[in-house]
């Protein structure tokens, strides 16, 4: 299970010349930060995925991956 999760974090990306260093999704200019806010305010994973065809649906798990691993207080890496 510790390989799966870690190979869905390889979808975060983090990269000082995008979005000011924000991890965002494979390289993508959408953060983590907006998909966890558009879900939040009851947008669903279906209507993001309509909206920006560029997401797959893994991106959702690599998210909740991510900010488990902020939440439990561990150094969140991505790829």
């Amino acid at each position: 299970m510790q390989a799966a999760h870690h190979s869905l974090l390889q979808r975060i990306t983090i990269d000082s010349d995008v979005r000011f260093g924000k991890p965002c999704i494979r390289g993508h200019r959408i953060t983590v930060q907006e998909i966890l806010e558009w879900l939040s305010n009851g947008t669903s994973q279906q209507q993001i995925l309509a909206d920006y065809p560029q997401l797959e649906p893994d991106d959702f798990l690599a998210v909740y991956g991510y900010a488990a691993d902020l939440a439990a207080g561990c150094e969140a890496s991505g790829g």
